[in-house]
């Protein structure tokens, strides 16, 4: 007998009692024809039945392709490249970071928080407080930050961006307390800056905000507008005070090295007189050596010419000439330096002119006779 005669279903190479695997088109057309009853389809007869099952199979196939496609879509997304981001999977966070470019997560499973890190957040504040001497200052200052962890930013800190701004007001009254108010108006902001960046990051650090401060900018600091003229006075004073000091700095540093270069140069003219000299006294002691060994040879000649140069130098600086007559009271004058006026006037002739004599009296003979007598 035939293995596939009528009445036949089993398979040849199976066990005798094993049942075969379940009809894939029965269970298919068993499924459709429910969706058919649901859509409100019949069968009233085969062959339309037949068709309205195809058509419902090719609906359901297209409905279904397009719920996938809409799901595939549905979770893509792109991460740019200032942006990083988080994964929670059915609300566990996975541990690595989103990076920039293009990526693709199940929706309705994971929830991705995307965040920018790269961006400068600017955050301004303005408030009145208590200084260490007991007045009141108004400060604005601006804090500069970014987002150096995405984990900490987007999960451990509901707000980071409230608590960073209350921490930014706490660092500042708790800095502005501890100063004087001179200081906070004045010379002082530079440091009150870092003082109040560090203070801040320090409350960042320990709340697990992710946020890194960056910069810290003073934009005021000012009295009470109730005493400001007067502070405004003080600040002037000061600042005048600063200006005369930078002005006497710059005046000494120009006559300073001026009086140096002075002293330097008198010692040099001093230095070279000092040798001019020695060199002078040396030539004239060596001169006199010299002379010495003639006076030695020839004693007489010697002194009759060291008379006559001794009255040649004496006489060539004098103007006038006073000459005493021998035997008797009269005093010969030559004006030289009239003779020489006189000489230039008349364009270099020379005339001589009359002797003058003069009486003297007794006193004036008598010191006559005495210079005879001394001759």
């Amino acid at each position: 007998m035939a293995w596939n005669e009528p009445g036949k279903d089993r398979d040849p190479w199976g066990k005798p009692d094993d049942q075969g695997p379940p009809d894939l088109d029965e269970a298919f057309r068993k499924l459709q024809n429910n969706l058919t009853g649901v859509f409100g389809g019949g069968s009233s007869g085969g062959g339309s039945g037949g068709v309205g099952g195809r058509l419902t199979k090719r609906v359901f196939s297209l409905i279904l392709i397009v719920l996938l496609l809409l799901y595939f879509a549905l979770g893509v997304y792109q991460v740019d490249q200032q942006e990083r981001g988080v994964i929670l999977r059915l609300g566990k966070l996975l541990p690595e970071v989103v990076l920039p470019g293009l990526h693709w997560n199940p929706p309705f499973i994971d929830r991705v928080l995307i965040e920018n890190v790269t961006a400068v957040r600017s955050r301004p504040h303005d408030s009145e407080m208590l200084t260490e001497d007991e007045n009141i200052v108004k400060v604005k200052m601006t804090v500069q930050y970014v987002i150096n962890d995405i984990i900490k930013y987007k999960l451990l800190v509901k707000e980071p961006d409230q608590s960073m701004y209350q921490a930014m007001e706490s660092a500042l009254r708790h800095v502005v307390g501890s100063t004087e108010m001179h200081e906070v108006l004045t010379e002082g902001r530079a440091q009150l800056a870092t003082d109040v960046r560090d203070r801040i990051q320090d409350y960042m650090n320990q709340y697990g905000t992710g946020i890194q401060i960056t910069q810290v900018n003073i934009d005021e600091t000012a009295p009470p507008d109730a005493v400001r003229a007067a502070f405004d006075d003080v600040i002037k004073a000061r600042e005048d005070e600063v200006r005369l000091v930078n002005e006497a700095d710059a005046y000494a540093n120009q006559v300073i090295p001026e009086a140096r270069g002075e002293a330097q140069r008198y010692l040099e003219e001093a230095q070279g007189y000092k040798e001019g000299k020695i060199a002078q006294a040396r030539g004239e002691a060596e001169r006199f050596n010299k002379l010495y060994v003639e006076y030695e040879l020839a004693p007489e000649v010697t002194r009759e010419r060291m008379y006559i140069d001794t009255i040649e130098s004496v006489m060539s600086n004098s103007t006038k000439v006073m000459i005493d007559v021998e035997e008797g009271n009269n005093i010969l004058y030559l004006p030289l330096d009239k003779i020489m006026q006189q000489s230039q006037s008349t364009g270099g002739s020379f005339t001589a002119p009359s002797d003058r004599t003069t009486s003297t009296s007794g006193s004036t003979s008598t010191t006559a006779n005495n210079r005879r007598d001394r001759r």
